[in-house]
């Protein structure tokens, strides 16, 4: 396809929604409906809204926004300006956030007036906007709050009202910047992943959603990540999309019968919580069609019983922000067991090769675990601004993922955890999931967490962060022996740590960072 021929993802999902303008496209989270041609029209004014305010194509616009249809708007009124798009998450301090927005070369911010406003549950917003320089600050609604009504700037959809309901005439090519998306990162400031228009547009020809109707899926986890692309996903394909302002995982099962939702994106820790909550086994979930997990190991234990309750639709996917997607386990897969009765991350989708190395680069056989490297067309451009850092991991087309893992005989895949998380002891190392996988089977364990801490590397603890199973109250002695017996004693936890929660990232990792701070802080 020529650059002449190209059509980017923000405008074909604009393009499906003009073209069916009465279908209802958006639920907020307050139960509003939006229908396709109402949305479209709206992205559309933006977008010209911003070409006129000089955004055009490798211009950076940073969406400081929650879930809301506004934040929606700007994804895709942004993409169809040409400009490069850097969503900005939750969790991450404002120091963080103002550095990612200077070094980006933000030249416009749109900040969600709600989020604004709400400045107890969103204190990043007026602490960010004080740290950062940025030549234009646009609210996305009207600016009103306790901060006042100029604090954030002009409302730009309303100065949009007048702007033309058709796309921008910005020439868009596969080559392009779509955006920058950053990784969680533990010091300094997060790598920047640049993504380009035409690996993005590709995941576009593949079909998405039950056969015999039109997706519905429920936005429960952030739209600056994964959800965001599903949320693509569902709009391209004739569906609609329910928002919600965060994960509770009462209010995701109520929404899965009210709105009969058919495609469901948790994490692990996730689909645990909606697992162990009470109200799973009375709610209506026949209308799923699939419930997708991924982002981080799941325990073989948990994704059993989640099969037991939702049925055979879990669909578990493997990929990355340098790489999209990598690999996937479909529903009939999920027998596929390795080592430990570990579940497979599943085969590599056509078009991606999978290598499994040794540190040193040689090629591993089937079986023996090593360093993940993968190759396909949808690898990213590198990182922004850090040559040195993307040669480390892009070399000869090869991008070295940083995951540990296997493959078996037939292809499938299997993932250890990532090499950063590796725990160095006194004869040997631990990876996390391998401890919390067995912890998960203990009946005294509900939910947990495992982290290294301790002095120098090489004296390294393993620390076991547990909350208990209702009723029970596990013991240090018994985990221990426990792990030991079925395990070996490296991988025994040298301290347990009751917890009525595990903190979990913006995205619905468990948050290591925020654990290993707070215990470290319990140790002075």
């Amino acid at each position: 396809m020529s650059d002449a021929e190209f059509i980017s993802a923000p405008a074909l999902v604009l393009r499906s929604l003009a073209g069916d303008p009465d279908r209802p496209a958006i639920t907020t989270a307050d139960g509003a409906t939006i229908t396709a041609g109402a949305f479209a029209s709206a992205a559309y004014r933006l977008a010209n809204e911003l070409v006129a305010r000089g955004v055009t194509r490798g211009t950076t616009v940073s969406l400081l926004t929650g879930n809301t249809p506004e934040a929606l708007a700007a994804r895709y009124a942004a993409g169809v300006a040409g400009a490069r798009l850097v969503n900005l998450y939750d969790g991450m301090s404002a120091p963080v956030l103002a550095e990612i927005v200077t070094s980006v070369d933000t030249a416009v911010l749109l900040v969600d007036a709600e989020r604004y406003a709400d400045a107890e549950r969103y204190a990043d917003a007026p602490e960010l906007l004080a740290l950062v320089d940025v030549p234009t600050v646009l609210s996305l609604g009207p600016g009103a709050g306790a901060i006042g009504e100029d604090a954030i700037g002009e409302d730009v959809i309303a100065a949009s009202a007048h702007r033309p309901v058709e796309p921008p005439a910005v020439r868009i090519g596969p080559d392009d910047d779509l955006g920058i998306r950053h990784t969680g990162g533990t010091t300094g400031t997060p790598k920047g992943i640049v993504s380009l228009h035409g690996p993005y547009r590709r995941a576009f020809d593949l079909p998405f959603g039950p056969q015999d109707g039109a997706p519905r899926f429920l936005a429960a986890t952030s739209l600056a990540h994964l959800a965001g692309v599903l949320c693509d996903l569902t709009l391209h394909h004739g569906g609609s999309v329910v928002l919600q302002r965060s994960f509770d995982p009462g209010e995701v099962l109520a929404a899965v019968e009210r709105e009969r939702i058919t495609e469901l994106w948790v994490l692990p820790p996730l689909l645990h919580l909606l697992l162990d909550h009470p109200a799973i086994t009375g709610t209506d979930l026949s209308s799923l069609h699939r419930v997708m997990y991924g982002g981080c190991v799941a325990s073989p234990t948990r994704i059993r019983e989640a099969i037991e309750v939702f049925g055979p639709i879990l669909v578990s996917g493997y990929g990355m922000s340098e790489a999209q997607n990598i690999a996937v386990l479909d529903p009939q897969e999920h027998h596929r067991v390795g080592h430990g009765g570990q579940i497979s991350v599943g085969r590599p989708l056509p078009g991606v090769e999978v290598a499994i190395r040794a540190t040193g680069g040689t090629e591993l056989p089937a079986g023996e675990q090593g360093e993940i490297h993968v190759r396909s067309r949808s690898l990213m451009a590198g990182y922004w601004k850090r040559p040195e850092l993307t040669a480390e991991v892009l070399r000869d087309g090869w991008l070295n993922t940083g995951d540990i893992g296997y493959l078996d005989q037939d292809g499938y895949l299997y993932l250890a955890d990532r090499r950063t998380d590796r725990i160095i002891v006194v004869g040997g190392h631990v990876y996390p999931s391998e401890v919390e996988d067995l912890l998960l089977t203990h009946p005294d364990i509900a939910r947990c967490a495992v982290l290294g801490l301790g002095g120098a590397e090489e004296s390294a603890h393993v620390h076991a962060v547990v909350v208990p199973a209702p009723g029970r109250r596990p013991e240090l002695d018994d985990v221990r022996a426990f792990v030991t017996a079925h395990k070996g004693r490296i991988y025994a936890p040298d301290a347990l740590h009751l917890v009525p929660e595990i903190p979990l990232t913006s995205v619905g990792k468990p948050d290591r960072k925020r654990l290993r701070a707070t215990l470290a802080t319990l140790a002075r």
